[in-house]
C-alpha cells in the first residue's frame, strides 16, 4: 500500500513543540488536519492549532504491514517523533 506522509508540528498545552507525522492512505490535506486534530483530543490537547501551516504533505512511501492494518482500520497511523507523549 502506498501512503502519504504528513509532517506536523504543533505547540503543547504548555508551550514545547511536538513533532508527529500523519499517515495516511489519501494525499488530502485536509483529511490529514482532521486525523491529527482527532488524534490531539486522545491525548488532552485538542486546543492545539492545526492548519495546513502546521501540517503538510511531505512524501509518499510504503508501510510495514501493522501500519496498513491501522489505516485500513482507522484511517491513518500517527508516528510520533518528537515531544510526543510515549504510547
Amino acid at each position: 500500500m502506498k501512503v502519504h506522509v504528513f509532517d506536523t508540528y504543533v505547540k503543547a498545552k504548555d508551550g514545547h513543540t511536538m513533532h508527529f507525522d500523519v499517515i495516511t492512505d489519501s494525499q488530502d490535506n485536509q483529511k490529514a488536519i482532521q486525523y491529527a486534530k482527532k488524534w490531539l483530543t486522545t491525548i488532552g490537547e485538542q486546543e492545539a492549532k492545526v492548519t495546513s501551516e502546521e501540517c503538510h504533505f511531505c512524501h509518499s512511501e510504503s508501510v510495514p504491514d501493522e501500519i496498513e492494518i491501522e489505516i485500513m482500520t482507522s484511517g491513518f497511523y500517527i508516528q510520533r517523533m518528537e515531544g510526543c507523549p510515549s504510547q
